[in-house]
C-alpha cells in the first residue's frame, strides 16, 4: 500500500485546472484548511454535546432538524470546490456525523454511489476532519484511479443499492462495507490498483472529496487516546434524477424534490433550506 501524498489543494476555495485534472485523475483531492480552526471548533462543542446524550457512531441527515448541519452542509468554501468539480448546478443530499472513538471497528471498502443514487452518476462526498486523522486513528484510505471502474451490484437485487447492471459481463458483489476482506467482494477489485491505496492523512478542517465509483475504506481506531470526528456531506449535480432518500420514497418517486438546491439553477424538483432562509 502506498503512503505517498495525496493530492492536495490550496486554502483558499478555488480550484485549479491542475486540481481539477488531478480530481478527474486520481478520483479525490484533499483541500488543506478550508474550514477555519472556530469554525472546526464548533462543530466539536457540537459533537461532544450531541455524544453526551446519544451513543451512535454514526448519525445520519441532521441537516434536517438541526441548523448546525445544514448551515456546514451549505458551506459557502466547500460548496465553491463542490461547484468547480461537479457543477455548477448543486444539489445536497446527506450528511453524516462520525464519532470514531478508540477501538473502534473500521468501514470496509465500498462505492458511495452504491448507496445513493444519481442518474447521471454525479456524486460527490465532502469529508472534514475535526480531529487529526492519520493512519493510527483510523483515517480514509482512497484507492487512486478506481473511479474509473463502474458501481458494482449488490448480489441481492432487491436492496435497493445503486450498480451498472447493464455492463455484460458485470459480477455482482456481497459484503460492501464489511470490514473484513474475506467478505467484501470489492476487496477483488481493490486487488487490481496495488500500490495506489492512499491513507488521506487531514488535519482538523480540511477537507477530502471523493467521486461515488471511488473504492474506499477506514481501518480501526487502534490509537489508545484519540477519537476521529469528521462531519460529511454528499451532493450532486442539480441536474441529475435522484431515486434515492434517506427515508424511504414510493415507488417510482423522484428524490430530488427532498434535497437542496445549493447552487446554481436546475429544471428538476427540489427543495430551499429549512434554517437559512
Amino acid at each position: 500500500m502506498s503512503t505517498s501524498a495525496p493530492p492536495v489543494a490550496r486554502r483558499d476555495s478555488a480550484v485549479t485546472v491542475e486540481e481539477y485534472v488531478r480530481f478527474r485523475t486520481d478520483g479525490f483531492l484533499i483541500v488543506r484548511g478550508l474550514i477555519a480552526p472556530t469554525e472546526v471548533q464548533e462543530l466539536l462543542d457540537h459533537v461532544d454535546d450531541l455524544a453526551s446524550r446519544r451513543s451512535e457512531e454514526r448519525v445520519h441527515m441532521l441537516h434536517r432538524r438541526l441548523e448546525i448541519h445544514e448551515r456546514y452542509m451549505l458551506h459557502p468554501r466547500v460548496l465553491d470546490v463542490v461547484q468547480a468539480l461537479i457543477g455548477p448546478d448543486v444539489l445536497a443530499l446527506q450528511t453524516m456525523l462520525f464519532v470514531k472513538r478508540p477501538g473502534s471497528s473500521g468501514q470496509g471498502y465500498h462505492q458511495d454511489s452504491f448507496h445513493i443514487i444519481t442518474q447521471p452518476d454525479t456524486l460527490i462526498g465532502a469529508w472534514i476532519a475535526l480531529d487529526r486523522a492519520d493512519e493510527e486513528n483510523g483515517c480514509l484510505w482512497v484507492t487512486a484511479g478506481s473511479h474509473n471502474e463502474p458501481v458494482y451490484p449488490d448480489v441481492d437485487e432487491d436492496s435497493g443499492h445503486g450498480g451498472d447492471r447493464l455492463l455484460a459481463d458485470m459480477p455482482a458483489i456481497a459484503g460492501a462495507d464489511d470490514p473484513d476482506e474475506r467478505r467484501n467482494g470489492l476487496a477483488a477489485v481493490a486487488a487490481r490498483y496495488e500500490g495506489r491505496e492512499v491513507a488521506a492523512v487531514a488535519e482538523p478542517g480540511d477537507v477530502v472529496l471523493f467521486g461515488g465509483h471511488v473504492l474506499h475504506r477506514s481501518h480501526a481506531n487502534r490509537s489508545a487516546t484519540r477519537s476521529r470526528r469528521s462531519f460529511v456531506a454528499h451532493y450532486c449535480n442539480a441536474r441529475s434524477y435522484v431515486p434515492w432518500d434517506d427515508e424511504p420514497l414510493a415507488d417510482g418517486e423522484m428524490g430530488n424534490a427532498r434535497h437542496i438546491l445549493a447552487r446554481g439553477e436546475t429544471h428538476l424538483p427540489h427543495a430551499r433550506p429549512r434554517f437559512m432562509g
